[in-house]
């Protein structure tokens, strides 16, 4: 089965596609995708085949996540998240083993936030968390994002204290796309509970990147907003 779904994603290849998404995810020398690979199929194109192969074993999505085609690695955890969804709570604990093995291979922004939530966070749901403190102490972008994009499952529910306070360790980070997934973090925060957030954005908005405080303020009222923007501008 596993040369049948490279031989279909092959098949659905579009080197235009491919050229349009390597620019899109940052692939040239020096940025954050460097070296990933596309080949140009979209995503609903991916998902239709990630369900007809949905039985495909661990193995088989070890060896679809070490691939360097970006395709292949979000179809496999497509795959991945289905298994996760259908298993039984041994089942879901050794899927949560494998995706932490892979982090390497989760990495690119889409690729984390498609799944960081919906296996690690999940998982986590009524466990202890200190391994994504963990992640976002690490050296690796991906596995950083990985630790705060986890605590949106836990937001859904209406538990934000791991996310503020990942949010809190990530305040200081040096990459854009770390700012970004803080502040829609903390605009998620925002829609359930704005007090919340914004006791939160008492203490930290003065000295928060520009991108970071946009995005958690962006369903601000255009007052509140401009308010919050002047004051980090001249702090």
């Amino acid at each position: 089965m596993l040369d049948q779904i490279k031989s279909e994603l092959s098949k659905l290849s579009d080197p235009h596609r491919a050229e349009n998404l390597s620019r899109f995810f940052k692939t040239g020398k020096g940025q954050y995708g460097e070296g990933d690979l596309f080949i140009g199929i979209t995503v609903p194109e991916q998902r239709k085949l990630a369900k007809k192969f949905a039985n495909l074993s661990l193995d088989d999505l070890q060896e679809l996540l070490n691939s360097k085609i970006h395709e292949h690695r979000f179809t496999a955890l497509v795959i991945l998240i289905s298994k996760y969804r259908k298993a039984e709570e041994i089942g879901k604990g050794e899927i949560f083993v494998f995706y932490l093995k892979n982090t390497e291979n989760i990495n690119n922004w889409d690729l984390v936030d498609l799944s960081a939530p919906r296996i690690v966070g999940d998982y986590l749901l009524n466990k202890k968390r200190s391994v994504l403190y963990k992640l976002a102490k690490s050296n690796s972008l991906w596995e950083r994002r990985i630790s705060i994009l986890s605590t949106f499952a836990f937001i859904d529910n209406n538990d934000f204290e791991d996310a503020l306070n990942i949010s809190e360790l990530l305040l200081h980070d040096e990459h854009d796309l770390i700012h970004k997934a803080v502040g829609w973090t903390l605009r998620e925060i925002g829609k359930r509970d704005q007090n919340v957030e914004e006791q939160f954005l008492a203490e930290h908005y003065l000295h928060m990147p520009r991108t970071m405080l946009r995005y958690a303020i962006e369903k601000f009222d255009e007052k509140k907003r401009k308010k919050y923007l002047t004051k980090n501008a001249t702090a």
